[in-house]
């Protein structure tokens, strides 16, 4: 979410258009938080650690050298760097020259799930783990996530919140959104495809805690409750819709399907009825909004989502799986690994070693259901009517934000 290369990526839109940008890498439009921008960024401001690199790794790529002494990158990660030609599956020549390095200055791209070498034998005695460990490519967070929440077909969908709130619905094939909205990034399978965004999520929630709920973070301290229990708690006895309070929970920007990285957080409609708990409630139903924007803009595409699974932090709230079903109006249900995306990365190298045939059998075998929430018929017209005036907002407030500091 650093979003220090603004100028680089307004360079690179002028080099070859987001359009451009879009129909190479899948992702909407170069951003500063894409490595593309970043590796530029480095180039530009800090020019001596430029000269001296050898090696461009993304994180995942960095754990596989460190513990196999190989270089390694997947798809589902590397589609994100916006120098990865995603239908072609290499990396993008001519982004390549624009930022200056060779290829041979990225890892060579496996699939998800495949065994690249034996850990180092320093290394395991470092970490305390078994000389004969095989160390495999994961994938992308999001999708590994997926994976562990048996969301692996067209037709499903997965949120996520946790620091972020990430979205991730498989397809079958490369799916371009017509009004370029929607990006498409490489699957943890094999020649698939997942449309998959995030933005701010839980951290807005967090912040909230932080500042304004001093006695539920003491009670915590002294083991009374867990603070986010009773913040829930108290946004189950507001109404839906928070008596007309809107939120734009966009404390960094905010990427697809409203792409806008100097986008700030808005409070809107407050007046004197309002208390603490209908800000904490306009909060989740915040996010519970952009949800359901993603939705349909996958619906635009032709793409119906006819089931949500929750996973992350967030889906421990019940009371914010509600709100999620309602303001979507599709059912919604959470699985028992809340570390889902542990869950998918060990489904992945059971497959590498041969645990498992495929990953739809491992899913199969590792993946259950845990709660189903039914969406409330009798809040959809609330909910309709907050869905609109969120957008609006959004809308309005755009000049607004580019104006901001």
């Amino acid at each position: 979410m650093d979003n220090r290369a603004q100028d680089e990526a307004q360079f690179l839109k002028k080099q070859f258009g987001d359009e451009t940008c879009f129909q190479v890498t899948g992702q909407v439009s170069f951003e500063p938080c894409w490595p593309a921008s970043k590796i530029l960024w480095v180039k530009n401001h800090e020019p001596d650690v430029f000269a001296k690199t050898d090696k461009f790794l993304l994180i995942e790529d960095y754990f596989i050298y460190r513990m196999t002494g190989k270089f390694a990158t997947e798809g589902s990660l590397v589609c994100s760097s916006t120098y990865w030609d995603i239908i072609r599956k290499r990396y993008w020549p001519e982004m390549l020259e624009v930022l200056g390095i060779r290829e041979d200055q990225l890892a060579p791209v496996y699939e998800s799930g495949e065994a690249i070498g034996m850990i180092l034998p320093d290394v395991a005695r470092e970490l305390g783990l078994p000389v004969k460990l095989t160390v495999c490519t994961g994938a992308l967070d999001q999708a590994a996530g997926a994976l562990g929440a048996g969301n692996c077909r067209e037709g499903m969908f997965s949120e996520t919140i946790g620091a972020a709130l990430a979205i991730c619905a498989p397809v079958s094939r490369p799916v371009f959104d017509p009004n370029r909205r929607m990006p498409l990034h490489y699957f943890a399978a094999p020649d698939t495809y997942m449309l998959h965004t995030f933005t701010n999520g839980g951290m807005t929630l967090r912040w909230f805690r932080d500042r304004f709920c001093p006695v539920e973070m003491q009670a915590q301290s002294l083991g009374l409750d867990d603070a986010y229990n009773m913040i829930g708690k108290q946004v189950a006895a507001v109404p839906a819709g928070s008596g007309g309070l809107i939120m734009l929970p966009h404390l960094a920007g905010s990427n697809a399907p409203d792409v806008n990285a100097k986008a700030k957080g808005v409070w809107f409609g407050f007046t004197l009825q309002h208390t603490r708990a209908h800000f904490m409630r306009s909060v989740m139903e915040s996010l519970g909004y952009i949800v359901r924007r993603n939705i349909d803009a996958m619906a635009d595409m032709g793409i119906q989502v006819k089931e949500i699974r929750s996973l992350g932090g967030g889906s421990k709230s019940e009371v914010w799986n509600q709100i999620k079903s309602d303001i979507c109006q599709i059912p919604l249900e959470t699985v028992h690994s809340v570390e889902a995306a542990s869950l998918g990365a060990a489904i992945l190298a059971g497959k590498a070693v041969g645990i498992f045939e495929d990953l739809d059998a491992a899913v199969e075998s590792m993946v259950t259901v845990k709660k189903r929430i039914e969406p409330n018929p009798e809040r959809k017209e609330i909910y309709e009517e907050g869905y609109r005036m969120y957008q609006k907002v959004f809308r309005d407030m755009s000049e607004c934000f580019d104006e901001s500091l």
